[in-house]
């Protein structure tokens, strides 16, 4: 880097530049906005950025090379040289027949990964004919009642060939079971599965509320799925844990990682106190970030938490398998940002976002449709979201260099300054009694809804412009094309599991669900167990309802 004569050399050249050539324009001219700041931070963003502004960095502390600590430059040797990320387009639709279809037709345009949705009531654990479910059914994303409904979905996928990750949380153990049956049926080698389940309930506490059980026993079915399939299915990935929900509930940058890091703590050392070994598991866990639309503070984002979770796993857990230290995570562009208004202004905004998760190194991506604000994608726009990934993989360059924004003074400057943020906020937290008691305090909330506030309040007074919305208007003609989902999928969705009833073994099922009330007694690992039962086609609501009544149900404000 450049010796102390030299920045001082630097700073009196840029003082100079702002005393002769700056003042004179502004003063003539004027400058945008008073002050400049970042997307989420209002962090003042300087003028101009100079080697000063970078003067501590050591090169091979701070930034090294790629697939080697502290992994600021990624996670692999040879970034998307040698593979490209995942392409993944979130899909699930109504009907397990209908999810088949649309994950055949992005599979045949080119998607390289399955992702799955699921409504809401299996989110929650409740069959399609459970009262709870009541025009809930197929809307949020597909039912799946049972292992038939899972078998379907997979119908004529190999599971040996793609990667799946599926978004769901407190019946995650469940969902997984049923994937490692079809895999199982296929004659697939469990160690050949591949994919990630979110399996990520803190978060559901703090962002989403789709949880079912406390947390202790939560925690207890997170760390018998990172015990189970670090010996069943080594390549499958246990946990995704979410800042994507948090960031699309309010937070800034900085407490997006700070609070998803916070989290995946909590989750080592729920599984060290379980008495599993922290590089027998760790390797496994993956996160799951979202991308904002400045693009070169969510550039700095990603590689300040690459290089922060790396420091924290060395720090709290004496981690020696390189693994057990790599972030390595998801990426899903903001829907948040998207606008119901000039609905084509989603394609761009999507396309920036996915840039910026591409030059940050993300290992595997979702864009979404421009139509999400109003309906769920269409085909077409599907299509579009995930012809953004292949033009950005194919035509643009930025894949063809790894790590390509490293150096520059500016994103240098701002990697530094978020990982700083983030570990100043976790040590907040610590000081709190870790995240589980912050967020059972509802502090993570609050510090959330006042960023959420505040930058809603700078929207509705024309400080925060959202182009189409509150500046650059039009009056806009037509209805839009919005896919819908029959209102006839709930009445075929009950039929469908009446039938698994009726057909399969009745006494098989009531033992293996009498088997798991016991093991959830006690403190056996449950996976094993449930497998059992969704083998013989015992349901969700079933499984779940057994741990229910073993376990209870969470109630918010009780405490954790």
């Amino acid at each position: 880097m450049f010796d102390p004569e030299e920045l001082d050399e630097i700073r009196e050249a840029k003082a100079e530049w702002e005393k002769e050539d700056v003042q004179p324009t502004v003063d003539r001219f004027g400058e945008r906005e008073e002050r400049f700041t970042t997307d989420t931070e209002g962090q003042e963003v300087d003028r101009l950025y100079t080697p000063a502004d970078v003067a501590d960095l050591n090169y091979q502390e701070d930034l090294g090379f790629p697939g080697r600590e502290p992994y600021t430059r990624g996670v692999y040797s040879t970034g998307y040289r040698g593979r490209l990320w995942t392409m993944r387009q979130y899909a699930g639709m109504g009907t397990a027949a209908e999810t088949n279809e649309r994950f055949n037709y992005l599979l045949d345009e080119g998607q390289t990964g399955l992702s799955m949705a699921f409504d809401l009531p299996t989110q929650m654990g409740y069959d399609s004919d459970d009262a709870m479910a009541a025009g809930e059914v197929g809307k949020t994303g597909v039912a799946i009642d049972s292992l038939a409904d899972m078998e379907t979905v997979f119908e004529g996928i190999p599971l040996s060939e793609v990667s799946t990750s599926m978004t769901i949380n407190a019946p995650a153990a469940v969902l997984l079971a049923m994937y490692i049956a079809v895999g199982d049926v296929q004659g697939v080698d469990r160690e050949e599965l591949r994919g990630t389940i979110q399996n990520d309930v803190l978060k559901e506490y703090i962002a989403r509320n789709t949880f079912i059980y406390p947390p202790e026993p939560s925690m207890r079915l997170i760390t018998d799925i990172f015990e189970f399939c670090a010996a069943e299915t080594p390549n499958f990935n246990t946990i995704s844990i979410s800042g994507y929900h948090i960031r699309e509930a309010g937070s800034t940058a900085a407490q997006e990682i700070a609070f998803t890091l916070g989290n995946g703590i909590e989750y080592v050392e729920a599984a060290i106190e379980a008495g599993l070994e922290v590089d027998d598991f760790a390797p496994q866990l993956s996160f799951f970030f979202a991308s904002y639309n400045n693009i070169l503070e969510e550039v700095a984002k990603f590689r300040a938490a690459r290089r922060l979770w790396a420091k924290l796993m060395d720090e709290r857990f004496d981690a020696e398998n390189p693994k057990s230290k790599q972030l390595k995570f998801h990426t899903q562009t903001a829907g948040s940002t998207l606008t119901a208004q000039q609905i084509e202004n989603n394609v761009v905004r999507v396309a920036y976002q996915a840039l910026a998760a591409v030059l940050g190194g993300t290992q595997s991506l979702h864009t979404n449709g421009k139509d999400e604000a109003i309906g769920l994608p269409t085909e077409e726009s599907v299509r579009t979201a995930l012809r953004t990934q292949q033009i950005l993989a194919h035509e643009s360059g930025a894949a063809d260099t790894i790590d390509p924004l490293a150096g520059s003074y500016y994103v240098e400057s701002l990697t530094d300054e978020l990982e700083q943020e983030a570990r100043e906020i976790i040590e907040d937290v610590d000081e709190r009694g870790g995240m589980r008691r912050a967020i059972e305090n509802q502090w993570v909330q609050r510090q959330i809804q006042d960023v959420a506030f505040e930058r809603q309040r700078e929207q509705e007074a024309g400080e925060r412009i959202i182009v189409g919305v509150n500046e650059f208007e039009v009056e806009e003609k037509g209805e839009q094309d919005i896919e819908e989902v029959d209102e006839a999928v709930e009445a075929a969705q009950q039929e469908s599991v009446a039938e698994v009833r009726e057909e399969r073994d009745d006494d098989a099922v009531a033992a293996a669900l009498e088997e798991l009330r016991e093991a959830a007694r006690g403190d056996e690992n449950l996976m094993p167990y449930i497998v059992d039962a969704v083998k013989v086609y015992a349901t969700t609501g079933e499984v779940c309802d057994v741990l229910r009544d073993v376990f209870g149900e969470y109630q918010p404000g009780s405490s954790m």
